[in-house]
């Protein structure tokens, strides 16, 4: 299971209020909370190939991109794997685990050199639910943002799906 990415020895540059800013993640939030989670999220460089997360897994992390690009894979019945969605700078994962203790439903692997901050449960006590209601309540609406978001283009593909199925089974083409 991996629980932690394998790093690069290479020291990963040091994350800035800036660069929080800019993510989505963290719209709305006060200067103070974004020095806060400057200093404490932890930063890491994952090589191409590396797994980040792995679908079952229990681990509880969630993970902001900063540089490089990953892929989501689910697990077929048979083995095989299927591309189900791709994460570059300015998106995040894993957001699931923060809300819920259910295993992971996808995996996550680099598929170019990364840059990720990792975020787990307690950063989300300690830095939002502890010292600052407001901006815990601005997280979990950019989370489910996010999540509304992402929902929505997965219904439009299982009702694109739904339709062309429908329409196959109920127009059937004539073996001219």
């Amino acid at each position: 299971m991996a629980n932690q990415p394998h790093t690069r020895a290479a020291t990963p540059p040091e994350l800035t209020p800036a660069m929080l800013k800019d993510n989505g993640l963290f719209a709305g939030l006060d200067d103070e909370t974004l020095e806060i989670l400057a200093r404490k999220l932890p930063v890491q460089k994952v090589e191409a190939g590396a797994i980040v997360v792995e679908e079952h897994d229990t681990s509880q992390d969630m993970f902001i991109v900063f540089g490089g690009e990953l892929e989501v894979v689910k697990q077929g019945r048979e083995g095989n794997e299927m591309r189900v969605a791709m994460f570059g700078p300015g998106d995040w994962f894993g957001e699931m685990a923060i809300l819920d203790v259910q295993p992971r439903s996808a995996t996550v692997r680099s598929v170019a050199p990364t840059v990720l901050a990792r975020m787990g449960p307690q950063h989300v006590d300690e830095i939002f639910y502890r010292r600052n209601l407001k901006a815990f309540s601005l997280l979990l609406m950019n989370v489910a943002r996010e999540l509304s978001r992402r929902l929505r283009v997965a219904d439009g593909i299982l009702a694109q799906f739904v339709t062309t199925v429908s329409d196959a089974y109920s127009h059937p083409r004539n073996p001219g």
